[in-house]
């Protein structure tokens, strides 16, 4: 059985106020004490009480995550992928990922809770808004904390994040190329940073090609299968029909894809359709493999995010506080040329 701090100590012949202080790294105890406390809780298994250890250190050994329920975030593989790798490096770490939800209108009262009640050490901002009032909390709370996405204000916070206009701008390359003119494009809720920085990209791309953007063809597929499958509806009701589609988000893509096979629509033939993130592999769309902008380290990512909550959290300066990647093209058949 694993032996507690007191039998420790009596097993050292040390005072349990040493013993604890030799544990925790202070610099009044001698490197040969610390080195001999050390080694003999690993030979008789001690486990420290966290508790205790943590009121002690005043920390909460925890990072935060809010996420939006409206949002669809616990829906999409990817973002779950990003999880994955922010708790094992956290666990790795020897702290708790704490993941509250909220929804929207309820949101920075999460945030004030967890900050105020001392029960985070660091948070994580999913989900960035284009103004943020979140970040604007945490900047003025003092909060050690990590963007994942990036803001109108692009500096005075450390930030993670794709390149979503240049991700998109590849997508419309790639559909211009097939000979593509009437792209008909659904996107998430513009406040959001990565929606209207894949939008701008839209934009950008089709301006730089010469080809006028229909208003109608642009249609908002929300974050959800449901909104997406509304909005393919709605897109491929418009007249003369669009030839090809993008959707800016996987879990809108679903949907969309789903409507586009429901209505019997040779996909690659009669529209084309590339999905941003990609279609998840657990919608069973046997033997189709539609054409996506990828960001292929959403495992990595959320080591990364982690890493760099932890250096903040333990008082250190990032080297590269703003990081940006850049996504990749993944080819699939569901690209053709315009049919007719």
């Amino acid at each position: 059985m694993p032996i507690d701090l007191k039998q420790l100590s009596a097993r050292l012949g040390l005072s349990a106020t040493t013993v604890s202080r030799a544990l925790n790294g202070y610099d009044d105890v001698s490197a040969k004490t610390r080195e001999r406390v050390e080694r003999m809780a690993r030979e008789l298994g001690y486990q420290p009480n966290r508790t205790a250890r943590r009121l002690a250190r005043g920390q909460a050994d925890a990072v935060g995550l809010v996420y939006p329920l409206d949002a669809g975030d616990l829906g999409d593989p990817r973002f779950l992928e990003v999880i994955e790798g922010l708790s094992d490096r956290l666990e790795a770490a020897q702290m708790d990922l704490l993941l509250a939800s909220a929804r929207e209108h309820s949101e920075l009262r999460t945030y004030e809770r967890l900050v105020s009640g001392g029960r985070v050490d660091g948070v994580i901002v999913a989900r960035t808004r284009v103004q943020d009032p979140r970040i604007d909390y945490l900047l003025q709370a003092g909060m050690p904390f990590v963007a994942y996405g990036r803001t109108a204000r692009s500096d005075g916070f450390a930030w993670f994040d794709f390149d979503n206009e240049a991700g998109m701008v590849l997508a419309v390359q790639q559909l211009l190329a097939a000979g593509h003119t009437r792209i008909g494009y659904l996107h998430a809720p513009l406040e959001l940073s990565f929606a209207l920085q894949r939008y701008s990209g839209f934009q950008r791309a089709m301006q730089m090609a010469g080809v006028l953007v229909d208003p109608a063809q642009v249609v908002a597929g929300g974050l959800s299968r449901r909104t997406g499958y509304a909005a393919a509806q709605a897109l491929l009701a418009v007249h003369p029909r669009p030839t090809a589609l993008i959707a800016d988000n996987n879990l809108c893509g679903v949907g969309a894809v789903r409507c586009l096979l429901d209505g019997g629509i040779a996909i690659g033939r009669e529209v084309s359709a590339i999905v941003y993130d990609g279609v998840p592999d657990d919608t069973l769309l046997v033997g189709r493999r539609i054409a996506a902008i990828g960001q292929p380290t959403a495992y990595g990512a959320g080591e990364t995010l982690a890493e760099m909550l932890l250096t903040l959290v333990q008082g250190g300066t990032l080297a590269e506080p703003r990081r940006l990647l850049q996504p990749v093209f993944e080819p699939g058949d569901s690209i053709g040329p315009p049919a007719g």
